[in-house]
């Protein structure tokens, strides 16, 4: 009885140092909020902040369908295995480390690291947006990718700004969050998503907050955040307590447009008349299901959007890596390719790590090429 009683003991001790270990890992990856009182000081005079709620607007509500739901069984343990969606083989990369960066940007260049990672070259500033490198969740097991991302954290070039759409975990990571501390680089967030960043040790004074027609300069690049359709949340009680947005990247030459997350609206036609016409627009064009209609876009949307914003150019981002809303890896850029060159609209599609300069740069549809590979 003894030798059982003490099993049970520490099995119970066990599972205790366990679960407060995983209970620690995670809040360390929520990172924290400001104040309801901060909030609603900082807040309340917006037309989309409610102060009741304590909660950010979107400009049309997001329905959630459930008996209209596509691709099987939406629950969260969908999340927790690998998904029956992803690619039966590696997809072809090219690995890429600090060398392979030129030492000074260039005036206009982009490389798409897998989903909504991206870097921007632009009037010889380098622009990291939403970096995320390992899985798009909490847990090591929640949400894993599809195949390792083409570059390591620690092998990033050097950066002059850092810019976030959101705080889903699939577009902010905190482990990279904590590893861009030790450098002096500039973050451009949404509203209330600094306190997130300084929880995770960045420098309050490196970190510029932007509301929905905010701008912040940066040599000679004006980047502007702008309304989406979406929300925002790392737990399970702080929907909608920041800010997402899309953003309008003007410099000498070149205006850009990088649509965040966002489901399709009449928001689009006013960016588009207001911040327009656009020389290339990065669009998310994956996570879309009948059931969620409204969270993200979906492939005929995304089309429509770069003639809402009078684009011709459109550079596919928020796909290839994780599965969002269930349907085959190769669903949304096979529609979207087919949809825009029916529609004239040229596609920028390069390898996940390749480096390419749009209207110059070559790409190919790389998804259907038979002999696939690193």
């Amino acid at each position: 009885m003894k030798k059982i009683l003490k099993i049970v003991l520490w099995t119970l001790v066990l599972l205790l140092v366990v679960t407060g270990s995983l209970a620690y890992y995670v809040s360390r990856q929520m990172g924290s909020l400001d104040s309801l009182e901060d909030r609603k000081a900082r807040f309340s005079g917006l037309s989309y902040y409610d102060a009741d709620a304590d909660a950010f607007i979107s400009p049309e509500t997001l329905p959630y369908y459930p008996d209209q739901t596509t691709g099987g069984d939406s629950g969260p343990a969908r999340f927790f295995k690998r998904s029956p969606n992803a690619p039966e083989f590696t997809l072809p990369k090219k690995t890429v480390t600090k060398s392979d960066f030129s030492e000074t940007p260039s005036d206009f260049a982009a490389y798409w690291l897998g989903h909504s990672t991206f870097i921007l070259e632009l009037d010889g500033k380098r622009i990291l947006f939403d970096p995320v490198f390992e899985n798009g969740g909490p847990l090591p097991f929640i949400l894993r990718r599809f195949d390792a991302s083409p570059i390591k954290r620690e092998e990033l070039p050097e950066l002059d700004i850092v810019v976030i759409t959101h705080d889903h975990y699939d577009h902010l990571e905190a482990a990279t969050i904590r590893y861009l501390a030790s450098i002096n680089t500039e973050f451009i967030v949404p509203l209330g998503l600094g306190s997130r960043l300084e929880g995770w040790g960045i420098q309050k004074n490196n970190i510029s907050e932007l509301g929905w027609h905010e701008a912040k300069t940066v040599g000679s690049l004006q980047i502007t955040a702008l309304p989406g359709i979406h929300y925002t949340s790392r737990s399970f009680d702080d929907r909608n307590k920041t800010l997402w947005a899309s953003f309008a990247i003007k410099g000498e030459e070149k205006n850009l447009f990088v649509s965040g997350d966002t489901g399709y609206g009449t928001h689009l036609k006013d960016i588009g008349e207001k911040y327009g016409p656009f020389d290339m627009a990065f669009v998310e064009i994956d996570g879309w299901n009948k059931g969620w209609p409204l969270t993200h876009l979906f492939p005929d949307q995304a089309v429509q959007l770069c003639q809402d914003i009078n684009t011709q150019v459109m550079f596919p981002i928020h796909w290839g890596v994780f599965d969002l809303a269930m349907h085959p890896w190769d669903e949304s850029i096979k529609m979207v390719a087919d949809m825009a060159a029916a529609n004239n609209l040229e596609l920028v599609t390069p390898l996940m790590g390749e480096k390419v300069i749009p209207g110059l740069s070559l790409t190919n549809h790389w998804w259907e090429i038979k002999n696939r590979g690193r």
